[in-house]
C-alpha cells in the first residue's frame, strides 16, 4: 500500500462502479445499534438515555403482576389454603363444622354416660340466691297434690320407634306418681299422649337422626332406659333437692330403686311458668323436651344465644328467658349479658 492511498476498507472514497453496490448492500442488512463509545471494547448496546429521562422504573412485583394478570393475586391466597391444608392433613384437625341455628346450641350429647348427679335442679350452694325471683315464682292457677306416695303407677300403653336412632334407640315409660288425680288435666292417658306426642313431633329430638324413642309399659318386659314420671312437689324436693326454693322438675339418673327418672312436676305441669305467659300446652312441651334432653345425654344447661331469639331448649326457662337472671340461678352456666330470649318448647323449632 502507498501513502495517502486508501480503499474502502479504510475508509476512503470508492469509485462510481466499485462504491455503490458496496453501499447498496450495506444498506441490505438489518440496522445495528451503535456501539458505546465510552466502553468500546465491552460490546454492550448504548441506550438511549433522553428516551428513558423521566420515566419511573417498573419494580419486580410490577413486572410479576404485568406478566401473570390475574393469577399473581389467586397465588398468594393457593399458597395459604394449600399451607392450611398441610397443616390439618398432619396435624388431624379440621375447621369445625357450622352449627344448627335452631337446634341445641351445646356440643353432642354424651349418650349412655354412666352417672348419678341429678340434672335439671338449681345448683346446691347457691345461699345469696333470692328466692322471690319474679319470673321463678309459681303462677297462680288449679289445683295439684302436694305430697303424693312415692311409689308410681305406670301408664298402660305403647308406641312404636319414632325417629331414625343411629346411635340409640331409647326405650321410656311413661308414670303418675301414686296419690296424684289426673282427672282435672286429661287423665293419666292424657298425660302419657302428651309425652308420647311431642317426643313423636319432628321439632323434638327425633329431628336429630341419632335419637329415636319407644315407648313400653310394665306388660312389655322391657326395662327401660328412663321413665317420664309426673311427681309430686313434695317428692320433687326428695328428688331433685330444694336448695333454692322454687319448683322445679329434673333428671334424676338414680332415685331409690336406681331407676332413671325423668321428674316432671305436678305443680308446674298444672300451672305453668311466667315466661310463658300463661301458655301452659307450650310449656308442657318444653318440660317433657328438656328433660328428656337430660337424659338423652344434654347434661349442661345453655344462655340465651341474642336478644329476641328463640331460647334454646336446654335453657333453664322455668325460672326465666334473661340470661341476667340466669346468672343468679346458674351462675356455672350463664353469664349476666342483657341478653332476653322468647320461650321455645322444641329442640328444633325450624324442622
Amino acid at each position: 500500500m502507498r501513502g495517502g492511498q486508501t480503499g474502502p476498507e479504510h475508509g476512503g472514497s470508492t469509485g462510481t462502479q466499485g462504491g455503490l453496490p458496496a453501499l447498496r448492500d450495506q444498506w441490505r442488512e438489518p440496522l445495528r445499534a451503535q456501539r458505546d463509545p465510552l466502553a468500546e471494547d465491552s460490546g454492550r448496546v448504548r441506550s438511549n438515555r433522553d428516551e428513558h429521562r423521566g420515566v419511573r422504573r417498573q419494580t419486580w412485583l410490577g413486572r410479576f403482576v404485568s406478566t401473570y394478570g390475574w393469577r399473581a393475586y389467586a397465588l398468594p391466597i393457593l399458597i395459604v389454603v394449600t399451607a392450611i391444608v398441610v397443616y390439618q392433613t398432619i396435624t388431624g384437625t379440621s375447621a369445625p363444622a357450622p352449627m344448627e341455628a335452631e337446634g341445641p346450641v351445646q356440643g353432642p350429647p354424651t349418650i349412655g354416660v354412666a352417672s348419678t348427679a341429678i340434672i335439671g335442679a338449681p345448683p346446691k350452694g347457691l345461699t345469696e340466691f333470692d328466692a322471690n325471683l319474679p319470673t321463678g315464682i309459681l303462677p297462680q292457677g288449679g289445683p295439684f297434690t302436694e305430697a303424693g306416695a312415692k311409689t308410681w303407677r305406670v301408664v298402660p300403653g305403647t308406641a312404636p320407634q319414632v325417629g331414625q336412632g343411629t346411635a340409640k334407640v331409647f326405650t321410656y315409660s311413661v308414670e303418675v306418681e301414686d296419690g296424684i288425680d289426673t282427672a282435672t288435666f286429661g287423665g293419666d292417658d292424657g298425660f302419657a299422649r302428651m309425652v308420647s306426642e311431642t317426643l313423636a313431633n319432628p321439632k323434638s329430638w327425633t329431628h336429630n337422626p341419632q335419637f329415636a324413642f319407644t315407648r313400653v309399659d310394665a306388660s312389655s318386659g322391657v326395662e327401660p332406659d328412663f321413665r317420664v314420671s309426673l311427681t309430686t312437689p313434695m317428692t320433687i324436693r326428695e328428688g331433685c333437692g330444694y336448695d333454692i326454693q322454687l319448683e322445679a322438675s329434673c333428671y334424676n339418673p338414680a332415685y331409690l330403686d336406681g331407676q332413671p327418672r325423668v321428674f316432671i312436676n305436678e305443680a308446674r305441669w298444672v300451672r305453668g311458668a311466667v315466661p310463658f305467659q300463661g301458655d301452659v300446652g307450650s310449656y308442657r312441651q318444653y318440660l317433657i323436651n328438656h328433660e328428656v334432653g337430660h337424659a338423652i345425654g344434654y347434661q349442661r344447661h345453655e344462655p340465651c344465644g341474642e336478644n329476641d331469639q328463640l331460647a334454646p331448649v336446654m335453657m333453664q326457662q322455668t325460672f326465666s328467658t334473661s340470661n341476667n337472671d340466669a346468672a343468679r340461678f346458674d351462675p356455672q352456666s350463664v353469664q349476666p349479658d342483657n341478653k332476653t330470649c322468647k320461650p321455645n318448647p322444641w329442640p328444633y323449632p325450624i324442622a
